[in-house]
């Protein structure tokens, strides 16, 4: 049978999440932000708690095999706690949850220190399962192994009898192949371009910079594809990935046939100038979108971007201006299209945004509503 991966882009407004469907049926899902109002059937977006557990159903499992959270900000952990099970404590087990057969975490987030009167009970549940798993020393990776991390974890490891190094298998470094998946055995392989140890050792923890970014590269029969997962990255984090990736000559990496852009089409990951009709990107990151191959897709997951006048005011991403920054360079590459999650197929319903990744290439599987057929735009078969 012919290899088939998905990537599938949800409609949750300015959130993020992610599900990478691998064609053995391995699931990896980035981020989770649902909104309560969403369980209203008359407002866009989606209810994901919903339709992720139909999805699960019809796959005949109650698990993802890994969930991984590029950081700890609202809009990419919102209703994850009452979603998933919880390892940490029995009260957060059963009912139905879903369970996180692997959790994928930056440092930051069993870092940060802020308790419940001055943050979210949400990211601090999230905080206590990763440090749980961490300590028990299963089911969870962290991206990066400052100093900081060390310092906390060492002394719980004396504690029980177990040398400083014991968890040092369930650190995963910048720069590295993340362990578990093959391009042999699964047909995919996640390289991680950041966080960097500098972004937890360096004074404060500024939760988008220390976010995971990854290379995803999928593999059918043979062809290779790949999509670049990134958290809330700002340009000067993007121009770090560049340059670090170049420097240890790994610039297949920052190729992209499927390009999720930071931070829900802010400006301030191409630029620290919005510009007035279109942002002018830094040079390394300029050179990222020209690493595009042909017929590559952009995907915004955001609210709409539309291009009207009051648009080009806007505080707040979406930014116009980054929208026509990004489709330029699309058009540079000979890139496909530039999508908004919650534009497609309209503004007033949106549906999760599909691809689909077979030997012949990256194919956005256009729905016009819930339950019709899907039409297929694929790009031709390639050559090798």
């Amino acid at each position: 049978m012919a290899d088939k991966h998905q990537v599938i882009f949800y409609p949750v407004g300015n959130g993020d999440t992610t599900q990478v469907v691998l064609s053995g049926g391995r699931r990896i899902l980035f981020d989770f932000c649902h909104r309560d109002k969403a369980e209203d059937p008359s407002t866009p977006e989606i209810d994901l708690k919903a339709r992720l557990k139909a999805d699960l159903k019809n796959a005949d499992r109650d698990f993802f095999d890994v969930v991984a959270f590029t950081h700890a900000d609202l809009d990419h952990i919102q209703g994850s706690t009452d979603f998933f099970e919880l390892q940490h404590a029995k009260k957060y087990h059963g009912a139905g949850r879903i369970k996180m057969q692997e959790l994928w975490v930056p440092a930051a987030m069993l870092l940060e220190e802020a308790d419940n009167d001055h943050q979210m009970e949400e990211f601090v549940l999230l905080r206590q399962e990763a440090r749980h798993r961490l300590l028990e020393g299963k089911d969870i990776l962290v991206f990066s192994k400052p100093q900081a991390l060390a310092d906390w974890l060492e002394p719980l490891l004396k504690e029980r009898g177990e040398a400083a190094s014991a968890r040092d298998h369930l650190f995963i470094d910048a720069g590295t192949i993340v362990p578990g998946f093959t391009l042999a055995a699964d047909g995919a392989e996640f390289f991680c371009h950041s966080p960097f140890i500098k972004h937890c050792d360096e004074g404060d923890i500024i939760r988008n910079r220390a976010s995971l970014v990854f290379n995803v590269r999928l593999r059918a029969d043979g062809q290779d594809y790949d999509y670049l997962e990134v958290g809330d990255a700002t340009w000067e984090d993007i121009e770090d990935i560049v340059s670090t990736t170049r420097y240890h000559k790994n610039e297949d990496r920052l190729a992209w046939d499927l390009y999720n852009i930071p931070h829900h089409c802010s400006y301030l990951a191409l630029s620290d100038e919005k510009g007035e009709k279109r942002t002018e990107p830094k040079p390394l990151v300029k050179d990222l979108l020209l690493m595009g191959k042909k017929e590559a897709y952009i995907v915004s997951c955001s609210k709409p971007v539309a291009d009207v006048k009051d648009s080009y005011s806007q505080t707040q991403p979406p930014h116009i201006q980054a929208r026509n920054a990004y489709e330029h360079y699309l058009k540079e590459v000979d890139g496909r299209k530039f999508l908004v999650t919650m534009e497609e197929p309209n503004g007033n319903k949106p549906e999760p945004i599909t691809f689909e990744v077979t030997a012949g290439g990256v194919s956005w599987i256009r729905s016009t509503s819930f339950g019709a057929p899907a039409v297929i735009l694929s790009s031709p078969p390639r050559a090798g």
